[in-house]
């Protein structure tokens, strides 16, 4: 049996391939799962929708979608796969923190935010898991590629927008935000994405390969300089520091002239791609007269501005989260209950809507899940990362070849750069990253040691692609019916259409708003009404609205 170049060592390990060059170990399902995997990394950075009275819903909804979808048809393609299985420690933390997610949600108060986030997160690891099952097959190297040319993608819309591009699938408001609709996403993707983009270009097989990584690490360095997101600039120097720190570790690249040459090509592309952003003219109105060096010098500023508010918010958080100690108070839940804990001066708070959040969520991952799933579902969450650390670092160390050693160094420097961004701004609360992430996760941690051996009897795959189709099912269906709802709503005209826009997304509390507020009858707003406010008790408008027919219900004569 030969052996090809696109079948060669994943993880420095050999894998036998068939006349065709494709890994033998590779069934038709997991070659079509990877495929899935693929397009989903692409589409997900292109998903968005026009209707702009749902300005931040119109990017993430059809993203959820994307994801929801793309897990749906993995799940079932490597489930049916799957003759073996191999978890280990990973894996069995991942499963108690869904469980523990799953308990939350359905205790929550919104029980529609907390379907929507469980989705996000269930979605996220069913990537993971596909991505261990397609990379054991032996095919990392175009899963991982695909998700370099994403994040390329990513930084290139918003480089568009930055240079005079407009259309209606770019946010105005929150530019350079590309089809992520605001620009602290877009930093985000490049920072987390940066080390995948490394490992590409370092192991490309041929110098073009490296080429178009390092113009490609051009581009997201300028989006990142350009988009001034202090969490996405802690996170890439924290990338930076484990990548560099971690190359030394790797005896294979450390003393590879080839490699050494083609890391300084990649971090000089890096430096002229800031450079040139800064020097060239944009389209972009900064209130600053030196903006990027203002975002700079306050990178760690805590006593003022963002710094401060995310402080006194990250206080109150916690002060919720001891309140709710077991389970917390629901995925997605933390803009229904955080009200309750914060004074209206609150930043945080919106000073249009009282008694509503600025953001529908947390500024940090790791805060919000301890106040919306309980300190155990988030302390898995953290062990699970510590663990995937901890095994980068032995791989590293005991690397057989470059490849082995390239693919630990930016597992461990992807994990660096999603729980930094993570601790100062919301990463894996949202479809794309999650996708993202977890997909390049699952890429390069296929070989984690520990792992258990165990047959999959037919029976046991059978339940387990039903449970799939069930559980992703609804995940789906519900990401429709919501982007449906949007299109419903922005093309109402009538009390019908605001009816029929609410009856596809009962959970809306935008649409159940403007119902209450329609010229429907009594009956029609005051259910609307009573619908708004057991979404989000605290809000003021809904509270008038639910007595706005003259209090309680007359009898008929």
């Amino acid at each position: 049996m030969s052996t090809s170049a696109s079948a060669r060592k994943p993880f420095g390990r050999m894998v036998p391939s068939d006349e065709q060059g494709r890994p033998a170990d590779a069934s038709p399902a997991q070659r079509l799962a990877l495929r899935v995997m693929q397009a989903a990394c692409v589409l997900v950075v292109l998903a968005a929708a026009t209707y702009k009275s749902f300005e931040l819903d119109r990017f993430f909804i059809p993203k959820e979608l994307t994801l929801n979808l793309a897990a749906l048809l993995v799940a079932v393609l490597c489930l049916g796969a799957a003759r073996r299985a191999q978890p280990g420690r990973v894996d069995l933390l991942l499963i108690g923190f869904l469980v523990l997610s799953a308990a939350s949600a359905a205790l929550a108060q919104n029980p529609w935010n907390g379907v929507r986030a469980l989705a996000v997160s269930a979605s996220g690891v069913a990537m993971f898991w596909a991505a261990r099952s397609v990379a054991r097959a032996g095919l990392s190297r175009p899963l991982l590629v695909a998700i370099a040319a994403a994040v390329v993608l990513g930084a290139g819309m918003s480089l568009a927008q930055t240079y005079g591009v407009r259309t209606d699938f770019f946010s105005i408001n929150r530019a350079p935000g590309g089809t992520l609709g605001n620009r602290n996403f877009v930093a985000h993707l490049c920072a987390f994405g940066l080390p995948v983009l490394f490992l590409c270009a370092l192991r490309a097989y041929r110098l073009l390969g490296t080429i178009l990584g390092a113009l490609g690490v051009a581009m997201v360095s300028g989006a990142l300089v350009l988009t001034r997101s202090r969490a996405a600039w802690l996170g890439v120097a924290a990338v930076l520091a484990v990548f560099l720190v971690g190359w030394l570790l790797v005896p294979h690249a450390r003393r590879s002239l080839r490699h050494w040459s083609r890391l300084m090509l990649l971090l000089l592309c890096a430096a002229g791609g800031a450079v040139a952003v800064v020097t060239l003219p944009n389209t972009l109105h900064w209130a600053s007269d030196n903006p990027y060096a203002e975002t700079a010098h306050g990178l760690v500023n805590a006593r003022e501005g963002s710094g401060r508010g995310r402080l006194l918010q990250w206080k109150n958080t916690l002060r919720m989260a001891a309140a709710h100690p077991l389970l917390g108070v629901g995925p997605g839940n933390w803009p229904v209950h955080y009200p309750e804990y914060a004074p209206r001066s609150d930043p945080s708070m919106n000073d249009n809507e009282p008694g509503m959040t600025s953001n529908p969520w947390p500024s940090s991952d790791w805060v919000a899940f301890i106040a919306e799933r309980g300190p155990l579902a988030a302390g898995m969450l953290v062990l699970a990362f510590v663990a995937l650390a901890i095994a980068a670092l032995h791989r590293m160390r005991a690397a057989r070849d470059a490849d082995e050693g390239l693919a630990a160094l930016a597992l461990a420097a992807m994990v660096a750069g999603a729980v930094v961004v993570g601790a100062f701004d919301a990463v894996l609360l949202l479809a794309l990253p999650s996708l993202l992430v977890w997909t390049a996760l699952g890429a390069l941690s296929a070989t984690e040691p520990g792992r258990w051996d165990v047959r999959v009897p037919v029976p046991v795959r059978g339940l387990g692609m039903l449970l799939a189709v069930a559980v992703f099912g609804i995940f789906t269906v519900k990401s429709a019916a919501q982007l449906m709802a949007m299109g419903v709503y922005d093309g109402a005209s009538t009390v019908g259409g605001l009816r029929q826009a609410a009856s596809l997304d009962p959970g809306s509390y935008r649409i159940q708003l403007k119902l209450a507020r329609s010229g429907a009858g009594c009956d029609v707003r005051r259910a609307a009404a009573e619908a708004a406010h057991s979404l989000f008790p605290q809000a003021s408008a809904p509270k008038g609205l639910r007595s706005s027919c003259g209090g309680r219900r007359r009898r008929r004569r």
